[in-house]
């Protein structure tokens, strides 16, 4: 069969790291309350990878999807249900929904992976979101919020890495950095692919986010009713660069670029 690109694919086996975001939640939440979280929402869930690891670390977990992108879910409902036995099926609730909407039924953690919050610009939009979680939450939830910042994510510029991913073969991830205006903190992003027949796929993701601070999140988190704020940054290994270890600090070192946890405490 002739090959056949598919974005989300590619998207998954070189973006994603559901795994680990279990593990980073998992942790945070023992960390915080001293005993295991069962019930995750995942904001702007695209195809539900974290969804699905969550479900399948135990059998007692459940977790609800949220996005409003039909796309996305229906991919997933193809292809990432396909990946799970019939009765972590039953443990994934997913909805086609905003996140600014308030859910009847409450979660332990309520997590946004990938910056993906960044879409809001505004600080009403922001405290919108932030309220709706806070009400979505157990009365001892955690709201997770991962995010970058630094030199390194405001500059334009392209990175780029190869992977090789049995049924992909070996592509190429490109992250581009398009612009960035210093007056609104507006900046534009885009992923492309080389896939492995050679041929570019340009703008397969397209991201316009204003890019928050740590202390701009931390105090609308306060104005929408969180009781406490925490800050999980990302501990340096031997080189230097992350290691993918997060311990909870009020000191970050003034790196490039970085990657580090927001959590609002119910």
């Amino acid at each position: 069969m002739a090959f056949r690109f598919d974005k989300y694919a590619h998207y998954e086996n070189s973006v994603q790291t559901p795994e680990e975001h279990v593990r980073i939640f998992d942790r945070m939440f023992f960390d915080i309350r001293n005993r295991p979280a069962r019930s995750l929402r995942e904001d702007f869930c695209g195809t539900f990878l974290i969804s699905k690891e969550w479900v399948k670390s135990h059998p007692e977990r459940t977790a609800m999807a949220l996005d409003l992108d039909p796309e996305p879910l229906k991919y997933g409902k193809k292809n990432t249900l396909a990946r799970l036995s019939a009765s972590e099926k039953k443990r994934i609730t997913l909805l086609r929904e905003n996140v600014c909407t308030a859910q009847k039924r409450k979660s332990e953690i309520i997590g946004a992976g990938n910056f993906s919050f960044f879409i809001f610009k505004t600080r009403e939009q922001m405290r919108l979101y932030f309220k709706a979680a806070h009400e979505s939450l157990s009365r001892d939830g955690i709201f997770v919020l991962e995010m970058a910042g630094g030199p390194g994510f405001i500059l334009t510029g392209r990175e780029q890495k190869t992977y090789r991913v049995p049924g992909l073969g070996r592509f190429t991830y490109y992250w581009d950095q398009k612009s960035f205006d210093p007056i609104h903190h507006h900046g534009l992003y885009a992923i492309h692919f080389k896939d492995k027949t050679g041929k570019m796929h340009r703008d397969c993701f397209t991201y316009d986010w204003r890019v928050w601070t740590i202390p701009e999140l931390r105090e609308i988190m306060k104005e929408a009713g969180f009781r406490e704020t925490a800050i999980y940054w990302e501990e340096p290994g031997p080189d230097g660069q992350g290691n993918g270890e997060y311990v909870r600090t009020e000191t970050g070192d003034n790196a490039y670029s970085w990657i580090a946890f927001v959590v609002g405490i119910r």
